[in-house]
């Protein structure tokens, strides 16, 4: 058989049609679930790969559509600042608005002013006051960034990516899959309404316990926000280093995994 006849005849192997050239490979592929799959994962892993070593980090939420002057916004970069002055990364999703204030804020004063980015129909670019950003395809994968490298959350004023990112806070909390975890609402006559609503419609009809409120707090006051995310982070390392002294066996691999999460970033 002459090589002609056997390169028409023969069944295309895997290695043939991996090495097979464009345009002439067949990119259907692309599109499968299980090639999503396969970037999910990649999204995890670079999300783990870079966020591992931020050390002590609060996220901080809000409206992208708020100008740089609006109080508000102003209130995330003051905040911000402070929180880099005691020793904490921030992060945000990395957009304009109260986002790019949180990010100004930190960047100006010296620290690590992280932004997680997500792909969306209209065009939005990570904003130039991160110094350590990503950009997602996928929600689900940015949302477990938020909540794994954070152990705060400051919710400022915002629409709907904002109320999905407070009431996945509120459903781990009160779950149990999270622990130590101060959310803050910042800015009263925002917020106020609806904790009226959830105290007043919510828990009266039994939808949620009212010790759930607790899970909440509200605040216009910026040493007062500080204040709070201090305290927390001061009982959680107390109890951490309590955990380490006396590890229980089935305890040890999230003791050391939280110890790691805890590591200063690198320079």
């Amino acid at each position: 058989m002459t090589e002609q006849r056997r390169a028409a005849s023969a069944k295309p192997t895997e290695d043939r049609k991996l090495l097979r050239p464009a345009p002439f490979a067949d990119t259907t592929f692309l599109d499968t679930d299980a090639w999503r799959a396969l970037r999910i994962m990649g999204e995890f892993v670079d999300g783990f790969d870079a966020l591992a070593r931020l050390g002590p980090a609060v996220s901080i939420f809000g409206s992208a559509r708020l100008p740089p002057d609006d109080p508000w916004c102003q209130s995330a970069e003051q905040l911000a600042a402070r929180l880099v002055h005691e020793g904490m990364t921030v992060i945000t999703g990395g957009g304009p608005g109260v986002m790019a204030a949180a990010n100004k804020g930190a960047a100006e004063a010296g620290g690590v002013s992280v932004g997680l980015g997500i792909e969306l129909p209209h065009e939005q670019e990570i904003n130039p006051y991160c110094n350590l950003a990503l950009n997602f395809r996928y929600f689900f994968v940015r949302k477990t960034m938020f909540v794994k490298y954070a152990q705060g959350f400051v919710i400022f004023p915002g629409g709907f990516g904002t109320f999905d990112e407070l009431f996945e806070s509120l459903t781990l909390l009160q779950t149990g899959k999270i622990e130590h975890f101060p959310t803050i609402l910042f800015g009263r006559d925002y917020w106020q309404p609806l904790l009226d609503w959830l105290r007043d419609s919510v828990a009266q009809r039994g939808m949620i316990s009212a010790t759930d409120l607790n899970l909440l707090r509200c605040t216009d006051d910026i040493d007062e926000a500080v204040a709070w995310l201090v305290a927390s982070f001061a009982d959680y390392e107390a109890s951490r280093q309590q955990a380490e002294s006396t590890p229980v066996p089935e305890r040890t691999e999230q003791v050391q995994e939280q110890a790691a999460q805890r590591t200063r970033h690198p320079d």
